[in-house]
């Protein structure tokens, strides 16, 4: 190669490496799903909120200790509404809200729901300052499908993360509340996550991350999200009054186990026992009865004499959380048929459903 030649390519080798390492304005191009996991960031952080909560405690020799907490949330109005989980805001006693401008206001508690860890706060922030969230649907969701994650974890604000929908649990106890149809997913959920938007890839809000699970207390992959169809009915009652209308029976109630039912001989396996019948409660009112006296059976005391409950809305029931889920489709207010034992005899009764105490 000749002299000429070889100062061309030593030119054309420095401008190449000139335009990839050094010129500002290069960058490489970004894959579809890039650009728009970068758009539904962009777009939706605004809406995201940082919470810190403050309280005091005592320790033995009652000294007020002061402490403070972190999570996170959703705008989801322009009149300052935000939704986050209830354990995120429980024995608050001072409310902060940071937007996403960095700007904090003091916040009210509206609502709040220990039965589905949801709860509603409020700040008096102008319209023009807030971003609202879009709210997504969950009824349809499906497993593979890509989620996004944005929150404040370990107080490091907007943070996001990414991954896919795992599983769609049907149940989950997370801290002795059971919750349905929730979303697992494999997108980093951390401390201070809680309260925060689970987004569909349109930057929809399909759910609130709530809980993950971990020996360790940081995120292996396995969190969990209310879906938002279920969050946006008990949404709306909190805003509008406060509380969440619950249907009660007016009844304690027992899992009835295959051993005690063999022991007792009952023509059923598996059922609910009615333990005590509330005075003038809906179970009373419709002639059901309670227990009579206490028996031991191996390692349990059951109490028995009372009816024993195998169906509701035509809906067999097995045990006290079976009862539970079933009572939550129907509101206040509604007749629904329970079938029932008494003695060897099977019986059937409506019982118009009462709402739930709050105490």
């Amino acid at each position: 190669m000749s002299s000429s030649n070889k100062t061309l390519w030593a030119v054309v080798s420095i401008f190449f490496m000139f335009v990839l390492f050094v010129h500002p304005s290069y960058s490489p191009a970004h894959t579809q799903d890039e650009e728009n996991t970068i758009q539904v960031y962009n777009n939706t952080k605004a809406a995201v909120v940082n919470i810190t909560t403050r309280s005091v405690s005592y320790d033995f020799f009652m000294t007020p200790i002061p402490q403070e907490g972190s999570g996170s949330g959703a705008i989801i109005d322009l009149s300052g509404h935000i939704v986050t989980n209830y354990h995120v805001v429980r024995g608050a006693q001072r409310l902060e809200v940071t937007l996403s401008d960095g700007s904090q206001w003091e916040a009210q508690l509206v609502g709040a729901d220990p039965l589905s860890d949801l709860a509603t706060l409020r700040i008096d922030a102008p319209p023009e300052r807030l971003s609202v969230i879009s709210i997504g649907n969950s009824r349809n969701l499906r497993t593979g499908q890509k989620v996004l994650a944005i929150g404040n974890p370990f107080a490091l604000n907007q943070t996001l993360t990414t991954g896919v929908i795992s599983s769609i649990r049907k149940t989950l106890q997370v801290g002795g509340v059971e919750l349905e149809n929730v979303i697992q997913t494999d997108a980093a959920i951390n401390s201070g996550n809680s309260g925060g938007p689970l987004l569909d890839s349109s930057g929809k809000m399909i759910g609130i991350n709530t809980a993950i699970f971990t020996p360790s207390g940081g995120s292996v992959g396995i969190g969990f999200a209310i879906p938002i169809h279920t969050a946006k009915r008990i949404i709306d009652e909190l805003i509008s009054k406060g509380y969440v209308s619950y249907p009660w029976m007016g009844a304690d109630m027992q899992t009835l186990l295959p051993r005690v039912a063999q022991a007792l001989e009952l023509p059923v396996k598996q059922a609910v026992l009615l333990v005590r019948v509330f005075k003038n409660g809906p179970a009373a009112k419709a002639g059901l009865r309670g227990g009579t006296r206490q028996v031991l059976i191996g390692n349990s005391i059951v109490i028995i004499g009372g009816d024993v409950i195998t169906s509701l809305a035509g809906k067999p029931v097995t045990s006290v959380e079976d009862l539970g889920r079933e009572m939550r489709r129907h509101t206040p207010g509604a007749t629904v048929r329970v079938t029932f034992i008494r003695g060897k005899t099977q019986r059937t009764v409506d019982i118009t459903l009462g709402e739930r105490p709050l105490s």
